[in-house]
């Protein structure tokens, strides 16, 4: 926190911040500046966010510091919605489809911000995302299943069920060399462990159900999911049992 502070005050001596946002990016690169993210988000006006929204794919291709500012751009819109102006949850489903990653990545982020004030509400909403595309439904699971949202036992319980949504549609899937296949599977690599230790009593059963399943990405997600040291912590006995079930090794 005090790396966003610092960047918070930065930000508070310049009127205009593209050259600097991109400057400070660390893109091209593995990894963008997540802090810088979170400071913009924090401090931006609803005027810099629709401007920084404007690096369309065109503008700003994948892995650019032009796409750093959509990416911020992106997670501001999220505090809008928090702060009253839940238009933009719409604008954020668009985005979710967009061809680059890190601003796919942005809307995750956007929601959770969305969703610490208005967890309910992210709830139902992502209830209709999931009856999209592949790059809405891998959206969905990435903001909720994020431990500082999941901490009352009621939320995780239709989180538990929105996974398990989810899941069901892999099992029917057609086009699994999609990116947006490609993407949903890899984001509930992780989702099952984090909303299980949310709420184990609900969480357990409705997991185990898939352990036997024969399709092989499904296969895969579950066997992902109980490498995850999260679930050693919450109960090895059962996650042996679970890997035992699935052929793992312990």
């Amino acid at each position: 926190m005090k790396k966003v502070q610092a960047y918070i005050e930065k930000l508070r001596t310049m009127k205009n911040w593209d050259s600097y946002l991109m400057q400070e990016s660390g893109l091209p690169g593995p990894r963008g500046n997540l802090e810088l993210i979170q400071a913009v988000a924090e401090i931006g006006s609803e005027a810099l966010f629709l401007h920084l929204i404007s690096f369309t794919p065109e503008r700003a291709p994948l892995n650019t510091p032009e796409e750093f500012l959509a990416a911020c751009g992106t997670v501001g819109l999220g505090r809008l919605a928090a702060e009253g102006k839940t238009g933009y949850m719409e604008k954020l489903r668009l985005l979710a489809s967009d061809p680059r990653w890190r601003t796919r990545e942005a809307v995750a982020m956007a929601l959770q911000l969305y969703g610490e004030s208005h967890m309910e509400e992210l709830i139902r909403q992502m209830e209709e995302w999931v009856q999209g595309n592949c790059f809405e439904k891998r959206a969905a699971a990435a903001a909720l299943c994020e431990p500082r949202l999941l901490r009352q036992k009621d939320q995780v319980q239709a989180v538990l069920k929105i996974l398990d949504g989810i899941t069901g549609s892999i099992k029917g899937a057609q086009d699994r060399k999609d990116e947006g296949f490609i993407a949903l599977r890899k984001g509930m690599a992780y989702c099952w462990s984090v909303a299980i230790v949310g709420n184990a009593e609900e969480g357990k059963p409705i997991f185990e159900k898939w352990l036997l399943c024969e399709d092989k990405d499904i296969r895969w997600i579950i066997k992902e999911n109980l490498k995850k040291d999260r679930l050693k912590r919450l109960d090895e006995d059962w996650l042996q049992k679970c890997k035992l079930q699935t052929g793992m090794k312990k």
